[in-house]
């Protein structure tokens, strides 16, 4: 199979810093500040879509719409959070299918029970390996020559151990997936163990407040990690300013004063892409 554009990314840079995004708004700010490319957090789409937790509320059909909204407004490539496809293989294969067609260059498959949580969450369960197994080799078939970057996600490591972790990552490298994601590791030397034992490329997860240490994108490659997910850091940032702004609207009754967390009328209009949509009308009035 060719090489997928995500590795290839991976392989020029090493390592990858890359932003969570939930919307087009989002997708399009992490594009201009330069991002080669950005996660779709079922967790952010989940609080945004339905204001609700990441507890395997959400559906594929959300998801699979949410990703081609935001595929449809950026050529950066996009990973989806796929959780644990939505079913047994043969939705697994049906969810790949349906990314595939909205856009997407890649999703991560998780080992979880369904209803899922949030792998930083508590009281999560895992299906057998064997059963994860099945449905990595349904992803893989489904994706075919695609180019589509397959994450083996699992959850063992606080259900069980750090070898089951391990040997779910391994079996799944090896039926097709094409980077390994132990989640939640709780200290410095668990991620230093998953780096050094883990199939490369490995994914680390970096939450504020989640159960993992949070280090810089230098410790993490130095501990055998490519791909470092922030997926709530522009979530959170959002929600810390729309709650400051309402807040303020609440207590002063306006915004008159100067607003300097606001962007402004006329960035923003750059930043969803106005102008282009003047010069396609005057395009057409032109006929």
């Amino acid at each position: 199979m060719p090489t997928t554009t995500v590795q290839r990314r991976l392989d020029e840079a090493g390592s990858i810093a890359l932003p969570g995004v939930f919307d087009a708004l989002s997708a399009r700010i992490a594009e201009q500040a330069g991002f080669p490319l950005a996660f779709v957090s079922g967790y952010s789409v989940a609080a945004t879509m339905i204001g609700e937790p990441d507890l395997g509320l959400l559906t594929q059909t959300e998801v699979v719409e949410r990703a081609r909204q935001i595929c449809s407004r950026v050529a950066m490539p996009i990973l989806v959070d796929a959780d644990t496809g939505y079913g047994g293989p043969i939705n697994v294969h049906r969810t790949v299918k349906q990314l595939i067609a909205a856009g997407a260059k890649g999703c991560f498959l998780e080992d979880q029970v369904w209803p899922k949580k949030c792998g930083h969450m508590r009281d999560k369960q895992v299906i057998p390996r064997a059963e994860y197994v099945e449905k990595i080799r349904s992803a893989v078939d489904a994706r075919g020559d695609a180019d589509f970057f397959i994450v083996a996600r699992t959850d063992a490591l606080a259900v069980v151990d750090l070898e089951e972790a391990i040997a779910r990552v391994t079996v799944a490298r090896a039926a097709g997936a094409d980077a390994s994601f132990v989640e939640a590791p709780e200290s410095r030397e668990t991620l230093a163990a998953i780096g050094k034992r883990s199939p490369a490329p490995n994914v680390a997860n970096m939450i504020a407040g989640g159960r993992t240490p949070v280090l810089t994108a230098g410790e993490l490659a130095d501990l055998g990690f490519h791909v470092i997910l922030h997926p709530l850091a522009g979530l959170f940032a959002a929600a810390a300013a729309i709650e400051a702004t309402y807040d303020q609207l609440k207590t002063a009754g306006s915004l008159t004063e100067p607003q300097t967390g606001l962007m402004d009328f006329d960035r923003f209009n750059e930043l969803i892409g106005v102008a282009e949509k003047h010069a396609l009308a005057e395009r057409f009035r032109a006929l």
